[in-house]
């Protein structure tokens, strides 16, 4: 039950870390905690990452370029957040939000930081040239459902999951504003892939890499194990799609990297190589 007494103070301040169980990633300040340079392997493109969704987007991305024969080869670096590791000097010199991924291209001169997994798509897709059109229109299209899941995505994970999956305690109204907008989004994806094999059009594009290990994994059971509590399998347009993505070899093997949970076989933690997932039985 809420608690109606709470009267928040003229000025906040930060008194103990709060927010459950994922409370010690956050704080009220920016900056490094310590120093720790990042490491760096023999490719242009180095990432430092975690294989949560907004992680997933970039390595699944690099994993199509690779399947396209693109030399877009990568090492991706594990780092991991509840260690603190986004914190070091070197991570926040390559991305000053100090939020997993970060991306440093050593193919340019100076090297070029990247931050923020949409950017990051952008980045790859018009260097590699690939899933993202070219045609003008198409292109906005694929650009505004990119930005659409940028802007969304915090209403789905630090909104409805934080309190529906890991808020110490369960609020009603939080709870229900929060599934409110998310099943409206999910509406959104519905409807509009009622018309369309992919979120632009008939091209699979950055937009559906942003937006499947968010929405896909939502609708497939394996975010907040939520399916049931807002009817999933009632989009049935969104089921389909996801479906469609993620039996995709180069998704399968992207959302394994930087990844140190789950079955054994399918975790890449570091991924240097193609031979990373040889190793594993669910190569």
């Amino acid at each position: 039950m809420a608690d109606d007494t709470y009267t928040p103070p003229n000025v906040w301040t930060w008194e103990a870390e709060s927010g459950g169980r994922f409370a010690k990633i956050n704080r009220p300040i920016a900056g490094a905690t310590h120093e720790k340079e990042l490491p760096k392997g023999e490719h242009p493109i180095q990432l430092y990452s975690l294989a949560t969704p907004n992680g997933v987007k970039v390595t699944v991305l690099l994993e199509e370029l690779l399947a396209l024969g693109k030399d877009a080869e990568y090492d991706a670096w594990l780092i991991n957040i509840g260690e603190g590791d986004q914190f070091g000097s070197g991570f926040v010199a390559a991305n000053p939000n100090s939020k997993i991924p970060a991306m440093v291209d050593h193919g340019t001169t100076p090297p070029t930081r990247v931050f923020e997994s949409g950017a990051m798509l952008v980045h790859l897709a018009e260097k590699f040239g690939a899933f993202l059109p070219t045609d003008p229109s198409a292109r906005a299209e694929c650009l505004s459902w990119l930005f659409w899941q940028m802007g969304s995505a915090p209403y789905l994970g630090g909104g409805f999951g934080h309190f529906y999956a890991y808020a110490p305690e369960k609020y009603e109204y939080p709870i229900n504003r929060y599934t409110m907008e998310v099943k409206r989004q999910l509406d959104v994806l519905d409807k509009n892939l009622a018309e369309r094999r992919y979120l632009g059009g008939d091209e699979y594009t950055i937009a559906d890499m942003a937006t499947c290990p968010w929405y896909g994994a939502l609708v497939q059971g394996k975010l907040y194990s939520a399916g049931e509590f807002l009817d999933v399998e009632s989009y049935k347009n969104v089921v389909r799609w996801a479906e469609d993505v993620t039996k995709r070899p180069a998704y399968q093997r992207g959302a394994r990297v930087n990844k140190p949970w789950g079955p054994e076989e399918l975790q890449v933690p570091e991924r240097h190589s193609a031979k990373d997932f040889e190793t594993k039985s669910g190569s």
